[in-house]
């Protein structure tokens, strides 16, 4: 298997899981003050929406890499 075979692959299962969940979140440490031992520190959710049509971009671009021919 060729790295453009993987590439494809990749494209195809990152833009079914993009479909499938849509969206994403994480949680983001940000240091606000630092006075001597004492740390404040406040955690932040960001939520990152994933477009449909980038999915279906990204199938379609796997799908394309996998069977065209040389």
């Amino acid at each position: 298997m060729n790295a453009v075979k993987i590439l494809a692959i990749v494209l195809i299962v990152a833009g079914a899981l993009g479909l499938a969940y849509g969206s994403f979140t994480y949680t983001k440490e940000t240091h606000q003050a630092k006075i001597g031992p004492i740390e404040l520190s406040i955690k932040d959710k960001e939520t990152v929406n994933i477009p449909v049509w980038a999915g279906v971009a990204a199938m379609l671009a796997g799908a394309v890499l996998l069977f065209a021919r040389k």
